[in-house]
């Protein structure tokens, strides 16, 4: 692992936020350490899953920057390892073209994807989405107000503030970014037809590209966090609404 020097920023951002880059090309991790350094950035970097692991053992990420197409274990199988209630955000790079890397990717939970090679630029936006959506959270659910409301459903509730999702036992599901807004765009628009550009604009952002099967996915996810035991719940929660998009079927209370 090595730390890439920092240079003079040219825009400050949050005091010194640390990146990891995982890129088997020397060149690349180089280039994109030392931009990133640029923009206020600390960048540490990795050339395979082996460093990767080690970094994370010894450092506290804010993000990972992490390539698809390593050598020996790929970035695919990395992403899997992870444990997504700990694990820093991720960022998945993947050749231009192999939409089955993003497909994949935002099962296993990546929070953003980026095709390579990438502009610079774009990935600085998108590091700075993912970052800027992780530090609107607010504080843990135990600090917060107990007045707030919720959005309930079908024996679910959903807290907007602490974004959080509890089952009708009362245990807190786990989403990740794209699934809380996805839910939260379906909850707050409950029995109406949203087409999937309309769900794409409300989970990943308006400047996210057009990938209509990235909303299939999530979707198809989210109906597995939404099934009971006796497996019922998702399919029954979220419909499909055939060559125009989802409904979400139950009805919504906030209190």
């Amino acid at each position: 692992m090595q730390t890439a020097a920092l240079l003079n920023p040219i825009e400050t951002v949050d005091p010194e936020p640390r990146l990891l880059i995982v890129d088997d090309d020397p060149g690349i991790r180089e280039l994109t350490a030392g931009f990133l350094a640029g923009h206020g950035y600390v960048v540490d970097v990795a050339e395979d899953a082996v460093a990767m692991r080690a970094a994370l053992a010894q450092n506290r990420y804010a993000l990972i920057v992490l390539d698809v197409m390593m050598p020996g274990e790929d970035g695919l199988s990395v992403l899997r390892s992870l444990d997504r209630t700990t694990a820093p955000p991720v960022i998945i790079l993947s050749v231009i073209g192999e939409d089955v890397d993003r497909i994949v990717g935002l099962e296993m939970g990546a929070d953003d994807y980026l095709g390579k090679p990438a502009n610079p630029r774009e990935l600085l936006a998108r590091i700075r989405s993912v970052l800027r959506r992780n530090r609107e959270r607010p504080a843990p659910v135990e600090m917060l107000s107990a007045a707030r409301q919720y959005l309930r459903f079908a024996g679910w509730r959903l807290d907007p503030l602490a974004r959080q999702l509890y089952d009708p036992e009362d245990v807190i599901i786990h989403l990740s970014d794209g699934e809380f807004r996805l839910l939260l765009a379906l909850v707050e628009h409950p029995r109406r037809v949203l087409t999937r550009d309309f769900l794409l604009d409300h989970s990943r952002g308006p400047n996210s590209e057009n990938f209509d099967r990235a909303i299939d996915v999530q979707i198809s996810r989210l109906r597995r966090k939404l099934q009971r035991p006796d497996r019922r719940g998702g399919d029954d929660l979220v419909r499909t609404v055939r060559n125009e998009g989802y409904m979400f079927t139950a009805d919504v209370e906030r209190r």
